[in-house]
């Protein structure tokens, strides 16, 4: 496994625990009061589910598509 996978599947296994962390996070009841006044997540939700779905769908690709045997010149 190359260095570029392993990074890969890092940045997935972490973007796991943000988004985890975001969707636990979004059933608390200050959560749900702020949604309820506001209509929206708090920031530090949004952060969560924004930045562990990016970096779980980066970590994915690395370890699909990172790494390529071709040849290097």
């Amino acid at each position: 496994m190359g260095i570029i996978r392993l990074v890969g599947v890092m940045l997935a296994v972490a973007g796991g625990v943000l988004l985890w962390t975001g969707l636990n996070a979004r059933e608390s009841l200050t959560e749900r009061a702020t949604q309820a006044f506001t209509g929206k997540y708090t920031e530090q939700t949004t952060l969560y589910l924004a930045g562990g779905g990016a970096a779980l769908a980066g970590g994915l690709l690395l370890v699909l598509f990172g790494g390529g045997r071709g040849k290097r010149r």
